[in-house]
């Protein structure tokens, strides 16, 4: 493509070792081969292999080990360095509340909808405890920040129990922790609403019953006029926001 700049050496390289690595199906932990044998293998130098390791490391899919039976060998990237990841691309957007719930409307209606009837006992036991720390109104704004955090973990919770689908859960946990940090970074919790929890605390019992006996279409309806709600709110509060920030100036 016209304009585009190619990729260095190592970038590419890399990409390569990738690929290597799932037509063989290496495992995390699986020894990668040695400088040596990947500079023959690839026909390049030993610094682009060892830049290309770098890279590897750098996009957590590779570690290095030094001493005896050290090397390269293949890792598992944990989900909260993805999430980073992804959240340092996402840091100059400007990303909206209305981007985040237009992702949160799609996905989780449909998620509480799949859980009704699938989560054991124990899980829904552990899920109602968790909604203590925001079933009274909150007394001061860290309070209510406090509360909005909490509030999402049991979103994030619920996308966990998803288990027959790893990308639908990772999406909603990701989304769910953009919408913690946009609510942190730009104090969206500052308007002082201390009712906010206890709304999303009574939504998230009823959300748990519907779950529990199994019900799947009040469990979408209920999240999503849960979504909708909350929505509402955060949209309101940026406005507020906003409209504190330009008469402060």
């Amino acid at each position: 493509m016209a304009g585009t700049t190619p990729r260095r050496r190592p970038y590419r390289v890399a990409d390569t070792i990738k690929g290597w690595i799932v037509d063989r199906q290496l495992a995390p932990g699986d020894r990668l081969p040695s400088e040596s044998e990947l500079m023959e293998r690839l026909g390049v130098s030993k610094g682009t292999v060892r830049e290309s390791t770098r890279v590897l490391e750098a996009q957590g899919l590779v570690e290095t080990r030094t001493g005896p039976g050290g090397g390269a060998f293949v890792r598992e990237m944990s989900e909260a360095r993805a999430i980073a990841l992804l959240s340092h691309y996402l840091y100059f957007k400007d990303i909206s509340i209305r981007d985040i719930y237009q992702i949160r409307l799609a996905l989780e209606p449909e998620l509480a909808a799949n859980l009704a009837g699938k989560v054991d006992a124990c899980e829904i036991q552990r899920l109602r405890r968790g909604l203590a720390g925001y079933a009274e109104p909150a007394v001061d704004l860290e309070g209510e920040r406090q509360q909005h955090v909490d509030s999402l973990t049991f979103h994030e919770d619920l996308a966990a129990l998803s288990g027959g689908n790893p990308l639908l859960a990772f999406i909603i946990r990701f989304t769910a922790q953009v919408l913690s940090d946009l609510t942190v970074y730009r104090r969206l919790y500052e308007p002082g609403d201390h009712h906010i929890g206890p709304a999303g605390c009574q939504y998230h019992a009823w959300l748990l019953d519907a779950i529990e006996a199994g019900d799947a279409e009040r469990a979408r309806a209920l999240m999503h006029e849960h979504l909708l709600e909350a929505q509402a709110v955060m949209n309101d509060n940026e406005a507020q926001v906003k409209r504190g920030f330009l008469a402060e100036g």
